[in-house]
């Protein structure tokens, strides 16, 4: 990966000369999502990230995959006082006490969707009819931290008490899973150039 991370051009977010961050933009951002488990994952990751660079967060990726039982939700709802103790000795991962709380709390309204809708994807997706909302920005400096799409999503979460779910951070985990596609133009990965399924 190391040539051809060199050889082309990429989203202005990532960071030169890191093929940890490029790998991620390459591979996951932008490309649509319907696992529970990596929609969870990366749920919790954009919380985590609140106030931080994503680059902190890319880095201890493993760690909160060791730390919150695989993103599984089931298992990261029955998460007691003492485990979340626990989580918050544990030097790995962001040790916030509201986020860890948040994470918990969040996986049991995580599961409440599932059962309602019978998938957190079928719920998530729905908002967008299925098809992923291809914004195509010009530059760096055109794409928004928030939308009318986030804005809705994060009132409705936190109206069934998602918490790290303001509309900011929902509009980066929907870039993240591919409900919104901002590959900006000049990127190799733009949709005006490929077709990103």
């Amino acid at each position: 990966m190391g040539a051809r991370a060199a050889a082309v051009q990429r989203c202005g977010w990532v960071r030169a000369g890191d093929l940890a961050y490029a790998r991620y933009h390459d591979e996951e951002w932008g490309r649509p999502v319907h696992d529970d488990i990596r929609l969870f994952e990366m749920l919790t990751l954009e919380g985590a990230q609140a106030g931080l660079s994503w680059a902190t967060i890319l880095g201890k990726r493993g760690n909160y995959r060791r730390a919150f039982a695989d993103f599984d939700p089931a298992r990261v709802a029955r998460f007691d006082a003492r485990k979340r103790a626990a989580l918050l000795r544990d030097p790995g991962i962001v040790r916030n006490r509201l986020k860890v709380d948040s994470a918990v709390t969040n996986a049991r309204g995580y599961l409440a969707i599932q059962r309602e809708h019978g998938s957190f994807d079928h719920y998530l997706w729905s908002f967008v009819h299925g098809r992923p909302v291809i914004n195509r920005p010009r530059r760096l400096a055109d794409v928004p931290s928030r939308s009318p799409l986030s804005d809705l999503i994060s009132e409705e979460l936190r109206g069934k008490g998602f918490r790290f779910v303001g509309t900011t951070i929902i509009y980066a985990f929907l870039q993240a899973v591919g409900v919104v596609n901002d590959h900006v133009r000049g990127c190799f990965l733009c949709p005006a150039r490929n077709r990103i399924r």
